[in-house]
């Protein structure tokens, strides 16, 4: 049997679509604040030092779990919500595509500490917010310490990605954009 080019294009695509489908479905909203809680739960226990960042963060975005794929072109999809004061304001979806180079699937969590009023604002007033230079990435270390706090002290956004599972190698472009739903 022969597979064109377009037959493999379309297989590929869909089961990038298929892997990028994290469960979190259509319960709704209790379910991602349940999610979200018990990531926050699993950051803070593992990375204490995360604790005095939300404490001194205006609002936090967490996303519970992110799918990733790729070969050759890839794409991530995850559910989330936006927290401010403690309590969930907004729920937002994450979409990243990228090209290049890669081959593999992950799953990883992460979260995006605003440390200022105007980078939250910026945020929520968005219909699509792009990640892009204003955002820090802290790494974590089994020190239980953020890696390279003198930088993301500094910065309005950090974003801290941990619970890394799979494994996806390569180099690539990518675009990251975080939209809000209705659960």
């Amino acid at each position: 049997m022969k597979i064109t080019r377009r037959a493999f294009t379309l297989g590929l695509g869909a089961a990038l679509v298929a892997g990028c489908n994290n469960g979190i479905g259509s319960p709704g909203a209790a379910r991602i604040d349940a999610r979200v809680d018990q990531t926050l739960n699993s950051l803070y226990s593992q990375y204490p030092s995360t604790r005095d960042l939300a404490q001194k963060s205006v609002g936090t975005l967490v996303m519970p779990l992110v799918n990733e794929a790729g070969f050759g072109l890839g794409g991530a999809y995850g559910r989330g919500a936006l927290r401010v004061g403690g309590a969930t304001v907004d729920y937002y979806s994450v979409s990243k595509a990228s090209a290049g180079l890669q081959i593999g699937a992950q799953q990883y969590s992460h979260v995006l500490f605003f440390m200022t009023e105007n980078a939250l604002t910026s945020f929520r007033r968005s219909p699509g917010w792009a990640a892009g230079a204003n955002v820090a990435y802290a790494t974590l270390t089994e020190g239980q310490a953020l890696a390279a706090e003198t930088t993301t002290s500094l910065a309005p956004v950090i974003a801290v990605i941990f619970g890394q599972s799979g494994l996806r190698v390569g180099a690539t472009l990518e675009g990251v954009k975080y939209t809000r739903i209705i659960p």
